[in-house]
Parts: C-alpha cells; structure tokens; sequence
C-alpha cells in the first residue's frame, strides 16, 4: 500500500515539496541581488582593477567559484552533511553564527509577540462588546494609527524619549559590556535592554491582533447562541469570556501560529534600530557584505520556522475546533 495515500503522507509530501522549493528560492536570492563578495571586500572602484583570473581564485576560495550549478549542487550535498558553509563576514561556521544568535531572537520577539497576542485580545473584545460606542471608535483609531506607523520610527521615537531624555532604558545592545556583577545584576540589565524593542515591536504588531479579534468577535456576538445565553440571564463577563470569546479566538489562534513561523526571522528593523545581536540583525549585516552562506543560513532557519509552525498549527488546530476533528475524520474515511 502507497504511503502517500495517507492524509500524513501526503503532508509530508507536500511540505517536503515546500522545504525543495524554499531552498532553491534560498540559494537563488543572494545571486539574483546586485554585488556579490568582491564588493565588500574592495568596494565597487577597486574591483574593477582586478583580473578575472585573481576575481575566480578569490571565489574558489570563498567557496563560491564555478558555474551556478555546481555551487547549487554543492550547496544541497553540504545540508545533508548539516553543513552551512563559513560566513565570509565573521570567518567562522554559519551554523556557530546561527546558533549564538538565534537565543536572543527567541529571548525578544517570544515575548512581544505574546504580550501583542495578550494585549490585542483582551482589548478587541472588549471594542467588539461595546461596537459602534466613543470606547470602539477610540480604540479602532488608535490601533489604526499604530499599525500605520514604521516601526523604524516607533523604535527611534521611544530611545529619543525613554532612553535620551528620560535615561530610563539603554537604547542599544542585550547586556551591558561593563558594570554588571552578579546574577540577579545580570537579568535586571538584560531586562532593561529588552524593555525599549519589546514596546516597539508591540506597538507594531497589536494592531493585527486587536482587528483580527474585534471582527471574530462582532461575527460571534451576532450569532443566534449568544442572544439565547443573553436572554437566558448570562452574566457579561460570562458572556464575552465563556461563550464569544472562546469561539473567536480560534482565527486568533491561527494567525498566532503562523506568527510563530517568523519568530527565528526575527524583526530585522527593529534589532537593527537598537543593534541588537539576534538573527534579524544578522542578515542586514550579511545582505550588506554580500555574505552568501550566511544569508543561506539565515533564509534556512526562517524557512524551517515557517514550516514548522504550520505543522503544529495543522497538529493543534483540531484539538481546539471540534469542526475540524469532524471533517478530519470524514476526509480519513474518504482517502481510505
């Protein structure tokens, strides 16, 4: 019997299609972009005064010499060995670079996008519940305007107030480089250094959430189940948190999920606004070296994110929609 009859095989399938495709996309964007190596090292007036003979032999040496094809072939041989290649900026392995900066991607946007899932529901219902009221009107314009603004612009604007002006949070870096002993020292500057990106990548992304979770709700409330609890005598916080909002939250959930898949991909305006040593910084400074491995590797770790989240979202989701484990099981006796 084919395995790929199977609801999971065919899964597997088509992401293993996904993954093939992701990686050829990967290894094609860093030589489709302007530049290439060479113009990082000796700039754009410089190149011109070497050989083509002194221009291969610098590329072999990098590792990025002959036709395309061979690198695209030698670039798939070294990622079933897991090897990365070395990062032409930094002159150590992709993976090491990786590994020492993917930590505090995860150390920043997991809590922000938390705090943006959090902060955006608990409002949105609440907008939702008092639709067409000053407090939705207000709360609608506000989130409106937020998700409006760069967030290069929301960055700068908080280090001009809480970091230049008011001196509260540092406006660059994880840790301090000097001054912290202990600890208990250590978390507490760690925390202030997160404070300023966290704010800002809220700001930027509650909007999304907020809007998501209004429109579910207001299709919720207007659902005949809502006004027969309602004239049964329901209390309102019972009724927006035990009935609407567990119900609403389902979209919620899934826009949550495949957030998780740009997780590793960090916020590349924001860690660069505040030079912050995660892999969103990573690859500003490797597109602008023309760092081809170490770009490769960044576009496999959000690639494998993206992947990644889809497949728990595919694994959660029926566990919180009974509709979904219905249709599951209808489609499994279908293929079968």
């Amino acid at each position: 019997m084919n395995v790929f009859s199977f609801p999971i095989g065919k899964k597997l399938l088509q992401y293993g299609l996904v993954l093939f495709v992701a990686l050829t996309i990967n290894f094609a964007m860093p030589r489709l972009a302007p530049g290439n190596p060479l113009n990082y090292f000796f700039g754009d007036s410089s190149i011109n005064e070497l050989t083509a003979e002194e221009r291969g032999a610098i590329m072999d040496e990098l590792g990025l010499g002959g036709s395309t094809w061979d690198q695209y072939v030698t670039y798939l041989t070294n990622l079933f060995h897991l090897d990365l290649g070395s990062s032409i900026k930094y002159g150590l392995p992709v993976t090491e670079v990786l590994a020492a900066s993917i930590p505090w991607t995860l150390l920043l946007v997991g809590p922000a996008l938390l705090l943006s899932v959090l902060i955006g529901v608990v409002i949105g219902a609440f907008a939702a519940w008092n639709r067409g009221k000053r407090r939705d009107v207000f709360l609608l314009s506000g989130m409106l305007t937020a998700q409006s603004i760069p967030g290069f612009w929301i960055g700068m604007l908080l280090i001009a107030i809480f970091s230049v002006q008011l001196g509260w949070f540092p406006s660059y870096g994880a840790v301090s480089t000097v001054g912290v002993d202990g600890t208990w020292a250590y978390v507490k500057d760690l925390l202030n250094h997160l404070v300023l990106p966290v704010m800002t990548i809220n700001v930027v992304t509650v909007g999304s959430n907020f809007l998501l979770t209004r429109s579910s709700m207001l299709d919720t409330l207007g659902q005949d189940y809502i006004s027969m609890a309602e004239v049964k005598g329901v209390k309102k916080n019972g009724l927006i948190f035990n009935h609407a909002l567990r119900n609403a939250l389902l979209p919620v959930y899934t826009h949550f999920t495949m957030s998780l898949g740009t997780l590793l991909g960090g916020a590349v305006v924001v860690e660069t606004v505040f030079s912050y040593p995660g892999i969103g910084r990573l690859l500003y400074e490797s597109v602008i070296a023309r760092d081809f491995p170490m770009m490769q590797g960044v576009f496999l770790v959000i690639t494998l994110g993206v992947i990644i989240a889809n497949i728990i979202a595919d694994v959660t989701y029926p566990l919180l929609d009974p509709r979904a484990r219905t249709r599951k099981t209808v489609e499994d006796k279908v293929d079968a």
